[in-house]
């Protein structure tokens, strides 16, 4: 061992344990391993929780070793011992005794080797002997270590999931006690030891209500891949499952999972397809997924599949959804699995239009039709399905479907003759084949058109009675309609042209005819329907039927969360962000933000775009719509933080009426993280925000009199000490005017040091959390050009006056400037 450190760790010389960083790396390489030996006789000892100075070496030593080891890249080398001197750690009490926060010694010792082990985590020889007793670490109740070693396990699992497969029992069972930051693991280790998960898996899904979204993010894509693997598994937790759909952020990657547990286990949804219905309504984006859950359901009985075959043709007969050919798959597939649901038509329901709203619709009348003959068959209906009278009675529509089945069976007898004739004379047949294709061909094309026209005039008919207008002066009979049709039809089928030629030419002529007609029919139909769907604007219909529960929660809420005055959009390395400005209303001559504003980006531009929205609508004395230019620019900003495709804005804005109290919170967090509220306060008499010296004029003169302090007192000022050693010094400070001042003892009467000017001032932040929560908790920072000053209050208190003051400070000395810059130009 080298002699500095024979003596500094021999006789617990703490006076000589800073020269130990005079030494070069290289000098003491060879000798860590010995060091780290001798550092865990000394950690072990039993006088070591009393012994200050013992304390004091032990801390220096391992900052230096630590240090010599990552500058060398001598870990492997070193590891057993370091690891070692981690593992007895494990021996003693790591957890904070009593009133006190501050870590035990071991707790100290075992923090400052976490990070020289674990950030190896690519190297596989340190991890198999590091990540054992890391998990030990996990379950020994001390908050910051199991955070920080959740951090490095995460990025372990990725590099080598292996390693940590066999230790996911605890693992599990530290998520399930708190330490939800390691659920970003349980992913990487699933397919290595499935069976381990599934037991738990009641506990965790439990406990997404619990998480965070990013934490719920991590296990929601747990879910996901036992649903993939192994679907059964999750059949007993889908009432769970359901009742998190209204999370609109879980909701679409619940219902992927949903479809593959349809697909193995079907029976474990039924009861819920009332529910998936209603998520259904909520977004058109996730109608495809509870059309697959419902084509699952609907292989199990005949029953089932007539049931979800009316609720998927509903959909298919529906403009608004752009995912058809989803729903056109899943109908397929249950009318092929029971052909007699249509009577056996079904393939040629499919070619008679490319329209899905025409299939639609003769879907729905075949599932009616089979509704009737199962009723008729058990007993008669009169409420439903009663038969017509003798005398020519009953409905049109009643009417006109009794022609057209009385129609086909005529046309199925012509082509069964036709058949019987073929039998006998096979060689004119394959003369005429061609010919006899293309006419059947055309006329079955005519035959479903004019079908469709009839059908579209007594629908318009039946709704212009239900209205109370008169319609048959405008259009002609549907009955007439059809008897023309059905005479034609019924007339060309017995004749046969002579000339391929004419045929075609009479026949295309027919089928211009009746196209314009068609035609003509589909505008009318499209128009009204564009002319309801402007009447239906959904967000107004949204807002004015939540009118006054948004007025009730606009009228808190605008007490906790400030309104931004002007938002912008931008791309960043983590997403959209929103751009935010705040200023004060009243703009007065001591106004804070009178020429400028307080800046805020923040990475939730959805929730604040709602926030807005919401507020115009409280301010509103009428209803707003898509139309409103305040609501265009709000959309504008909506569809520049969606990818193509996502959702639009009216049906995001429509989902949820208020943002949920949790997502408030978050806001309110991070206006505080930002110290919003030193330089803003709501006044109840403006009824809004104003700046701290529009709030508070009485402070006006105090904070703008020169050389009168606006507060002043001891800190305490982080020294630092070559690299690793920091010390605290307490100094004077006196904040007035444009300067924060300080002197150079602890006496206000020693001679300034030079000060800090205010106007250079770049931001005032508290400590990070974690920083906090290791001894730091009345600590903040002062950030200016050229240097970062770290400074400590003797309280939370004190703290707190002191932030809001040179924050104040600091907005008057920028207003000051832009004043000035104002006036000279």
């Amino acid at each position: 061992m080298h002699q500095l450190f024979s003596r500094v760790l021999g006789q617990r010389d703490l006076s000589r344990a800073g020269d130990l960083f005079s030494l070069e790396d290289t000098e003491i390489e060879d000798c860590l391993s010995e060091a780290l030996d001798q550092i865990k006789d000394i950690s072990c000892s039993p006088d070591y929780l009393t012994n200050d100075n013992d304390q004091a070496v032990v801390e220096i030593c391992i900052t230096r070793i630590t240090t010599a080891i990552r500058e060398t890249n001598s870990i492997e080398r070193h590891s057993t011992a370091l690891v070692g001197l981690w593992e007895s750690c494990l021996e003693h009490n790591l957890t904070p005794q009593g009133e006190s926060t501050e870590d035990t010694p071991h707790a100290k010792i075992a923090s400052d080797i976490t990070s020289c082990i674990l950030q190896n985590y690519s190297c596989p020889s340190v991890m198999v002997l590091a990540v054992p007793v890391a998990v030990r670490f996990l379950q020994r109740g001390n908050r910051d270590l199991s955070r920080n070693m959740s951090s490095y396990l995460s990025l372990a699992a990725i590099a080598k999931a292996d390693l940590l497969a066999e230790h996911t029992e605890a693992i599990t069972v530290s998520v399930l006690g708190g330490n939800h930051m390691m659920l970003r693991v349980l992913p990487s280790v699933y397919p290595k030891q499935p069976h381990t998960i599934h037991h738990h898996l009641g506990s965790l899904t439990s406990m997404i209500p619990q998480l965070e979204t990013a934490e719920q993010q991590h296990l929601i894509r747990l879910i996901q891949m036992v649903a993939e693997q192994h679907p059964l598994m999750l059949s007993t937790h889908v009432p769970t499952l359901v009742s998190y759909l209204n999370e609109h952020t879980l909701t679409e990657a619940l219902l992927g999972a949903l479809v593959d547990v349809s697909q193995a286990s079907p029976s474990s949804l039924v009861s819920f397809l009332p529910a998936l219905r209603m998520v259904g309504q909520q977004s058109a984006a996730f109608l495809s997924h509870v059309a697959k859950i419902h084509g699952a359901i609907g292989i199990l009985s005949e029953t089932h599949a007539h049931s979800s075959l009316v609720y998927l043709v509903s959909l298919l007969g529906s403009k608004e959804h752009g995912f058809h050919h989803t729903l056109l798959q899943e109908i397929r597939a249950l009318t092929d699995r029971y052909p007699s649901l249509l009577g056996g038509c079904g393939k040629d329901i499919y070619r008679i239009s490319n329209s899905f709203t025409a299939i639609a619709r003769v879907l729905e009348r075949q599932l009616e039709d089979k509704t009737t003959l199962h009723c008729r068959a058990d007993e008669p209906c009169p409420s439903s399905c009663g038969s017509l009278p003798a005398g020519g009675g009953g409905t049109a529509e009643q009417r006109l479907q009794i022609k057209v089945q009385s129609f086909e069976e005529k046309t199925r007898d012509v082509g069964t003759t036709g058949e019987e004739e073929g039998e006998e004379s096979p060689a004119p047949q394959r003369r005429h084949t061609l010919s006899q294709g293309v006419r059947e061909e055309r006329q079955e094309m005519r035959f479903n058109r004019s079908k469709s026209l009839a059908l579209h005039v007594v629908h318009s008919r039946s709704i212009n009675s239900d209205t109370g207008e008169d319609s048959e002066a405008v259009e002609p009979s549907a009955e007439s309609c059809l008897s023309s049709t059905l005479s034609n039809q019924h007339s060309d089928c017995h004749e046969v042209s002579p000339s391929e030629t004419k045929l075609a030419s009479d026949d295309s002529l027919s089928v211009t005819g009746e196209k314009k007609e068609v035609e003509k029919a589909e505008s009318k139909e499209v128009n009204g329907e564009e002319a309801k769907q402007e009447e239906a604007d959904r967000l107004f219909i949204h807002l004015r039927d939540n009118m006054e529960k948004i007025i009730e929660f606009c009228k808190d809420m605008v007490k906790r969360i400030p309104i931004p005055e002007q938002c912008v959009i931008e791309d960043s390395n983590q997403g959209c962000v929103a751009k935010l400005s705040f200023s004060c209303p009243l703009k007065d001559y001591y106004c804070l933000y009178a020429k400028s504003s307080f800046h805020l980006t923040s990475q939730q531009p959805h929730l604040w775009i709602h926030i807005m929205l919401l507020h115009l609508q409280s301010k509103s004395s009428v209803t707003l719509c898509s139309r409103d230019k305040s609501v265009e620019k709000l959309a504008s900003l909506w569809e520049k933080t969606q990818l193509k495709g996502s959702h639009s804005f009216s049906m995001a804005m429509t989902q949820q009426t208020t943002p949920q109290r949790k997502d408030l919170d978050n806001l309110h967090i991070q206006l505080e993280e930002v110290r919003f509220f030193d330089l803003f306060g709501y006044s109840e008499e403006e009824g809004g925000w104003l700046c701290f010296m529009c709030n508070n004029p009485e402070k006006a003169t105090v904070v703008n009199q020169e050389g009168q302090p606006l507060i002043e007192g001891k800190l305490k000022e982080k020294q630092v000490r070559w690299k690793f050693i920091k010390r605290w010094k307490t100094r004077y400070y006196t904040l007035a005017g444009n300067q924060l001042l300080f002197r150079r003892g602890k006496s206000k009467d020693e001679l300034d040091d030079i000060p800090i000017e205010l106007s250079k001032v770049q931001s005032v932040k508290v400590v990070a959390k974690k920083r906090r929560d290791r001894g730091l908790p009345r600590a903040f920072e002062i950030f200016t050009d050229n240097k970062t000053y770290v400074l400590k209050a003797e309280d939370q208190k004190h703290a707190e006056e002191w932030l809001q003051c040179i924050n104040v400070a600091v907005a008057q000395a920028r207003e000051r400037e832009n004043r000035e810059a104002t006036t000279y130009l």
